[in-house]
């Protein structure tokens, strides 16, 4: 049978008061039955100097008499005055011990010879029989022992005291453990009640639910450990967050490097094949030099082609460690608030002498508008675009660059009256080493990777870029920036 802590614990205080209550009855006990015995010691030897007092008085008011003639004469008398006196049954002996007196002659007779003898030597002697008590003293006369007195004492009334304190003591066991039973029970199952609380709420915590605050308003130890297992459950449920936002920082570390994997492998393929094609041009013009060295128009041509690969080779390089870069070192972005017309104005100028080598113009039509961004990332935005804009027009075209503002957005169009991009490549134009055209690619030396770039950096700086193409008609690509207020 498994008992509660409460039931316990009243049990004990009742089992502790019943032995406290045990062990003070005892002491009392002990201590009311030698107090009653020195009291009657006291009273039966008060009563004994009180007889020989009587004793000497009478037999010196006599003259020429022995103690036998003494006893014969006034034994009785005497025996029955002392019993008066004291209010006890008073037996008197002379030195044979036989009865020379007794106050109540009809008292049925004990044999008292032991103790009558050692009371026959001149010493005080008492013996316990049934419920009295026969108390032996010497009778002296002027200077010599003539006899012994008996004192018969009755014990009824110390022994009806001792037994009403026993049953007093009973009774007030019984009550106290009751009442303690009672009290400690009431008492205790406050606190088994405040500790099955607490025992909930480590339940609760072991099934990952966390109090909100601390379960126990008390100012003793089960109230601070109420705040402690508290204070504990909100660690743990910091720890456990923590633990689980690890996780799942490392789930997609995990996952995006599995994307980066699979797009290292693509880059490296596309890489290979892209860097192939020039190199293959410049191998074979090398080797028709060396075939044909004499021949000046094979030379002029092969200065021109291995130069214009050259700077391809250059430019693939330049961008694809640009896109390493952007990778790495995000963290190397500083965003920075630039008014978009200054900064156009700025990047159309640095790039119209180029359109003019081309025969290109160059329409303009800016606002000021405010922007958060990184102004390099913005630079090499805007210059990709106009460069390709250049790179795929038509001989005497036009480019038109202009921004609005619509719906808290900075609106940029980049367009031009080039070649234009098919219907069935439009999604594709974002792609690395993705170009629309490849002889028109390889005679401006584009190598497919600035619009890859572009839009990789335009997605960092929280914009977006869509384009819209009509092929033979030329391109518009529009890119949108969030307007910093």
């Amino acid at each position: 049978m498994k008992l509660s802590i409460k039931l316990k614990s009243s049990l004990f205080l009742a089992v502790l008061l019943i032995g406290t209550v045990i062990v003070l009855s005892i002491l009392v006990l002990q201590g009311i039955k030698q107090n009653q015995q020195k009291q009657t010691e006291e009273l039966l030897a008060r009563q004994s100097k009180l007889a020989n007092v009587y004793v000497k008085q009478i037999y010196l008011s006599q003259t020429d008499v022995n103690p036998q003639q003494f006893f014969k004469q006034y034994g009785h008398e005497i025996a029955r005055q002392i019993g008066i006196i004291s209010s006890l049954h008073v037996t008197i002996f002379n030195m044979s011990g036989k009865v020379v007196g007794d106050s109540l002659p009809l008292e049925t007779s004990r044999d008292v010879k032991d103790t009558l003898n050692y009371a026959l030597k001149g010493k005080s002697a008492y013996q316990e029989i049934g419920e009295t008590l026969s108390y032996f003293a010497p009778i002296y006369n002027a200077n010599k022992q003539i006899g012994v007195v008996q004192f018969d004492y009755s014990l009824v009334s110390n022994q009806k005291f001792y037994d009403n304190t026993i049953n007093l003591f009973i009774k007030i066991g019984l009550i106290t453990t009751i009442l303690s039973f009672i009290i400690g029970y009431f008492f205790f199952n406050a606190l088994v009640t405040s500790i099955l609380k607490l025992r909930r709420v480590t339940e609760e915590i072991k099934l990952g639910n966390y109090p909100k605050n601390s379960v126990l308003k008390r100012n003793d130890e089960l109230g601070y450990l109420s705040q402690a297992i508290f204070y504990m459950s909100n660690q743990i449920q910091q720890n456990m967050k923590g633990i689980q936002l690890e996780k799942d920082n490392l789930q997609l570390a995990v996952e995006k490097l599995k994307i980066l994997e699979k797009q290292q492998k693509q880059f490296i393929g596309s890489i290979t094949h892209e860097f192939k094609t020039p190199l293959t041009v410049i191998r074979a013009y090398i080797d028709l030099l060396d075939m044909y060295s004499d021949d000046p128009k094979l030379l002029e041509e092969a200065v021109s082609n291995i130069g214009k690969e050259s700077l391809r080779l250059y430019d693939m390089v330049e961008k694809i460690l640009k896109l390493a870069e952007l990778e790495k070192y995000d963290f190397e972005i500083v965003n920075e608030k630039v008014d978009v017309k200054e900064l156009l104005e700025d990047l159309c100028l640095r790039m119209k002498g180029k359109m003019t080598k081309f025969g290109l113009s160059i329409v303009t039509n800016f606002e000021h508008a405010s922007i958060l961004i990184d102004k390099e990332s913005f630079t090499l935005i805007i210059m990709n675009l106009i460069d390709n804009a250049i790179k795929y027009n038509k001989q005497d075209g036009e480019i038109t660059v202009s921004n609005k503002i619509e719906d808290n957005h900075v609106v940029i169009i980049i367009s031009d009256t080039g070649i234009g991009i098919p219907s069935t490549v439009l999604g594709k134009i974002f792609e690395p080493f993705f170009t629309v055209n490849k002889d028109r690619s390889r005679q401006s030396g584009g190598s497919g990777l600035g619009l890859a770039l572009t839009k990789d950096l335009i997605e960092k700086q929280n914009g977006t870029i869509c384009v819209d193409s009509i092929e033979g008609s030329g391109s518009k690509f529009i890119i949108t920036f969030p307007l910093f207020i």
